[in-house]
């Protein structure tokens, strides 16, 4: 089992970048397909980003359409953690995002058996 917590979210103008981070701590995140998903007020939580090793420093990640090109999902199996660096932000960005760990590559969020508690990004001129 493993446990993940999220950091680094806050209130940024568009146009601004900022970078999340997962900290996952019971199992290494190497074992799992790590994802970032989001929800915004009202709306169901969305998949944003999934990352998973294939081979020694040979890695897969897939984006969602609305963030392909300016999100970057990548790991640090050292640190055993997960970052999201999120540039060009704009104000459909603003959501509350969630780290999540599964044991294989889905952009489904009822597939994921794993979840941080979340961190909020806020986008507002």
């Amino acid at each position: 089992q493993v446990q993940l917590v999220e950091s680094g979210g806050g209130l940024v103008q568009p146009g601004d970048s900022l970078r999340l981070s997962c900290a996952a701590s019971g199992r290494t995140i190497s074992s799992y397909t790590m994802g970032w998903f989001r929800q915004a007020p009202g709306k169901e939580r969305e998949f944003v980003a999934h990352i998973r090793q294939i081979g020694t420093n040979a890695f897969y990640a897939d984006y969602a359409d609305s963030v392909k090109g300016r999100f970057t999902i990548s790991g640090d199996n050292a640190k055993n953690t997960v970052y999201l660096q999120m540039n060009s932000l704009k104000l459909e960005d603003t959501a509350v995002y969630y780290c999540a760990a599964n044991n294989f590559p889905s952009s489904r969020p009822n597939e994921y058996d794993y979840w941080g508690q979340g961190t909020r990004v806020t986008v507002s001129s």
